[in-house]
């Protein structure tokens, strides 16, 4: 009996992505799309690039940068020369002078009109489509124009004095006149401190939560204790009493950064503890059964069977735990660790110590976003990767 090869039924294409059910758009739509990208971008884009121009290819003078106060008076730079005691001030003039251009005025204006219009016709059209395409671009769109509406008026309202404030937080050339290197050995320090408290953090909450999801209350106990006297109280408390108190009252004279990374470690190991905890209980119970059903012990069955699953669950928590940690390193400075090696917030402190300029601050705010946004985008990455395929929260113990 011959077969037909027509009635031969290929197997489906596993490889195959699915298939694209949100439609098709149209020219309206992307219009809508790129006119908000294109209002938002005019408002950024085009205010960062109205800067580089005014840096790269503008001399300042000096008696105009006066006569708008944008600096204050000083007879080094009025009809004299431009080199002052106000350390910085082409870049703080040039700053302001861009701000304050027509060229910047055109842009916020345009950007702020272009995203207005964006936004209420995306609004106002975004229901009467027939495709999820369409509505998609629409309100992308409308949200794109809303932004550039906010930012570019906030950055009218800004631009009608700026100059105090380019002077005490955009005033860069201070970081290199002072030592701009000491915010980079600050963001090394930050980082030692972070990982040291980490890796300690998650040894002791590893610890801890084996202690706490265990059936015994006199094995509950101490490990619940811990975890709520160290969540419960704030950092600065602790590296307070454990420096002050347990170091030098106790007279054990270890070094500051000894006790910051002890510290960090503690309390990062309650909060681990917690994260753990749930990471264990959320793998099915007849898992630790069918451990134990073999032969192994409990503890046996934690180390090989659930542990190295629940681990695999808590990564990206842990990841916002060290994020949350890389910030909470700047209050090392309540222990004077600063006075022997900075930490990223000690250099700002020690710069604006020196120089009273509050740029030192911003700086290490940007320094912080440098660790931290790559860590956010990490920690997003792997969550999605891992949201597939967990299993309900279920209870665990012995």
């Amino acid at each position: 009996m011959s077969t037909d090869a027509a009635d031969v039924v290929s197997p489906p294409d596993v490889t195959a992505s699915a298939p694209d059910t949100r439609g098709s758009s149209s020219p309206f739509a992307r219009s809508v799309f790129v006119a908000g990208a294109v209002a938002l971008s005019l408002v950024l884009a085009g205010t960062l690039a109205i800067q580089v121009i005014f840096a790269v290819s503008h001399t300042p003078d000096p008696n105009v940068c006066l006569a708008n106060s944008i600096l204050p008076y000083h007879p080094a730079i009025e009809g004299v020369s431009p080199a002052s005691g106000v350390q910085g001030w082409e870049g703080v003039c040039n700053i302001v002078l861009g701000l304050t251009s027509t060229a910047e005025q055109v842009v916020l204006i345009l950007g702020i009109a272009l995203g207005a219009v964006t936004g209420v016709i995306g609004l106002r059209t975004y229901r009467r489509v027939d495709t999820r395409r369409k509505r998609d671009h629409l309100i992308t769109g409308a949200v794109f124009g809303g932004q550039a509406v906010n930012f570019g008026v906030l950055l009218l309202i800004f631009v009608q004095s700026p100059q105090k404030f380019a002077l005490q937080f955009m005033n860069f050339y201070q970081l290199r006149g002072h030592d701009g290197w000491a915010l980079v050995n600050g963001i090394k320090f930050t980082l030692l401190l972070a990982f040291g408290g980490e890796i300690g953090g998650i040894v002791i909450g590893l610890i801890l939560a084996l202690l706490e999801i265990s059936g015994r209350r006199s094995v509950r106990a101490p490990a619940t204790v811990y975890i709520n006297v160290f969540r419960g109280t704030p950092l600065l408390v602790q590296l307070s009493i454990i420096y002050f108190g347990v170091n030098l009252g106790l007279g054990l004279h270890l070094s500051s950064f000894t006790v910051a990374i002890a510290v960090f470690a503690l309390n990062m190991g309650a909060y681990s503890a917690e994260v753990f905890r749930a990471g264990i209980q959320s793998i099915e119970r007849g898992q630790i059964e069918a451990a134990r059903s073999v032969g192994m012990t409990y503890l046996q069955a934690m180390r090989y069977a659930i542990v190295p699953q629940a681990v695999r669950r808590v990564i990206p928590p842990l990841l916002n735990e060290f994020v949350i940690l890389i910030k909470d390193t700047s209050l090392v400075i309540i222990i004077g660790l600063y006075l022997t090696q900075l930490d990223l917030f000690g250099a700002a402190q020690q710069g604006y110590s020196d120089t009273f300029s509050a740029t030192f601050f911003v700086a290490a705010a940007i320094g912080y976003l440098i660790i931290t946004l790559p860590m956010i985008w990490v920690v997003n990455r792997v969550e999605r990767r891992l949201r597939s395929g967990l299993v309900g929260v279920t209870g665990g113990g012995a």
